[in-house]
């Protein structure tokens, strides 16, 4: 049986929280790229944990990137193979690709499960601001980290730049093992969803007495 992992607004309000500081203090970002649909909700809430007084907002832009297919009612879905684009960046905002160039760039998503995404968004937001850079003729070369809510503790499938692993560009709130998480934004009934969030968490506390 798949155990599920039940997450409250609460838990992604404190992790992202949690977060934030080490965010700032190490990387401090310019743009923050929300992958749809799980990092819409992160991305805002955690731009206000890095917002500095005095500061303007950090903007936000969103991509669109479809990995998971549905098994249908009431079967819980399963990586698929292949990323498939639905949004891209809205240009209309952004101006143009070169005024990416030289910034510090923060992607955003809900979970690092087998890491095709997050793979897929990185090498194509490095490889449109390198040619944005080459059109250019010069500019700084521009930084992505990545923060997820949830890493999941398994073999992935894809893999990400050495300079965002190695240079501690890589931030994940808590590691979980290998678990079906349920977010408060999927919920049909989020009443239900904060119970069974509530019992789960009743039920952990009872057996770390025991």
């Amino acid at each position: 049986m798949v155990q599920k992992l039940y997450v409250t607004y609460n838990d992604v309000h404190n992790l992202c929280r949690e977060v934030a500081p080490k965010i700032l203090e190490t990387f401090n970002p310019q743009l923050m790229i929300a992958i749809g649909g799980g990092g819409y909700v992160p991305a805002r809430i955690l731009r206000s944990f890095l917002k500095r007084p005095g500061s303007a907002n950090i903007p936000i832009q969103a991509i669109g990137l479809s990995l998971y297919e549905s098994l249908g009612d009431n079967v819980v879905e399963e990586p698929g193979t292949k990323v498939t684009r639905t949004q891209w960046l809205d240009l209309t905002a952004l101006g143009s690709m070169k005024n990416l160039i030289g910034k510090r760039i923060l992607i955003v998503d809900e979970v690092d499960d087998t890491r095709t995404t997050l793979e897929y968004a990185v090498k194509e937001l490095q490889k449109d601001v390198e040619a944005a850079r080459q059109a250019l003729g010069e500019g700084e070369e521009t930084q992505f980290a990545i923060f997820v809510l949830h890493n999941k503790d398994k073999p992935k499938k894809g893999t990400l730049p050495e300079d965002i692993t190695s240079q501690g560009r890589y931030f994940a709130a808590v590691t979980v093992g290998d678990e079906w998480i349920c977010y408060p934004w999927e919920a049909g009934d989020i009443e239900e969803h904060d119970r069974n969030a509530a019992e789960a968490k009743a039920k952990k506390a009872a057996a770390a007495q025991n």
